[in-house]
C-alpha cells in the first residue's frame, strides 16, 4: 500500500476567484475557447513519463501539446476531459495532422506509477502521454499554471480521492501558452481553437 501525500490545504474559493480574475483579462481574441496568450508563462517541467524515464518540456517542442492534471482513479472529470479531447482532435481532422501530442500529468505519485500511467492513457489514444513526479515538484508545476490539487482522506482500505483541477491548457508548438479549455467549451470550440494553433 503506498504511502499517503502530504495533505497540504489550500484557500479554495479565494484561490479560485483569483484564478478567474487573471484568466479574465485579455489573452487574445478569436478563440472559440480561452486565449491565454500572454498571461502564462511557457511550458516548463521536468517530470518522470510512463516509460520511466525523464520527460521534459523541449521534448515535446515541435508540436502543439495539451496538459492536463489528473490522476488515473479519477471517475468522472478525467476519463470525460480525456475522451473530450480525443473527440476534439479527431473533428480537428487532417489538419492536426501526427502534430498534435496530450501530457496527462498525474498528481496522484503514490498511486500512478508509469506501468499504470501508459495502461490509462494507452486507453484513450497514442497522442497521450502520462507523466508524474514527486509531489512538492508537482506543486511547483501545478502553481506555474495556476492549477491546484488536494488529497482527501483515506478510507479504511487506504484509498483517497483527489481533488483537481479540470481545465486543459494548450501550447503551441514553441511552448507557449495559448488556450485554456474548460469543461463548458464546447468540442466544437475546441477543434477550432486545434485548427488555429497548429497553423502557428
Amino acid at each position: 500500500m503506498p504511502e499517503h501525500p502530504r495533505k497540504r490545504r489550500w484557500p479554495g474559493p479565494a484561490l479560485a476567484v483569483m484564478m478567474a480574475a487573471l484568466l479574465s483579462a485579455c489573452g487574445g481574441s478569436g478563440y472559440q475557447t480561452k486565449g491565454i496568450e500572454g498571461l502564462l508563462p511557457d511550458l516548463a517541467f521536468r517530470l518522470t513519463s510512463e516509460t520511466g524515464e525523464t520527460l521534459t518540456a523541449a521534448d515535446l517542442r515541435g508540436a502543439p501539446t495539451v496538459v492536463f492534471f489528473g490522476f488515473t482513479h479519477c471517475p468522472d472529470v478525467c476519463p470525460t476531459a480525456m475522451a473530450r479531447i480525443a473527440a476534439a482532435t479527431e473533428a480537428a481532422g487532417e489538419s492536426l495532422d501526427g502534430d498534435l501530442q496530450v501530457l496527462f500529468v498525474s498528481v496522484d505519485p503514490g498511486r500512478d506509477t508509469p506501468q499504470r500511467l501508459a495502461d490509462y492513457t494507452d486507453f484513450f489514444s497514442d497522442r497521450v502521454t502520462g507523466a508524474t513526479a514527486p509531489v512538492e515538484r508537482l506543486r511547483e508545476l501545478t502553481k506555474r499554471y495556476r492549477a491546484t490539487f488536494d488529497y482527501g482522506e483515506p478510507n479504511e482500505f487506504g484509498d483517497y480521492n483527489v481533488s483537481h483541477s479540470s481545465a486543459m491548457y494548450v501550447f503551441d508548438a514553441e511552448g507557449h501558452a495559448r488556450a485554456l479549455f474548460r469543461p463548458s467549451d464546447s468540442v466544437t470550440g475546441m477543434a477550432a481553437d486545434l485548427r488555429r494553433i497548429a497553423r502557428g
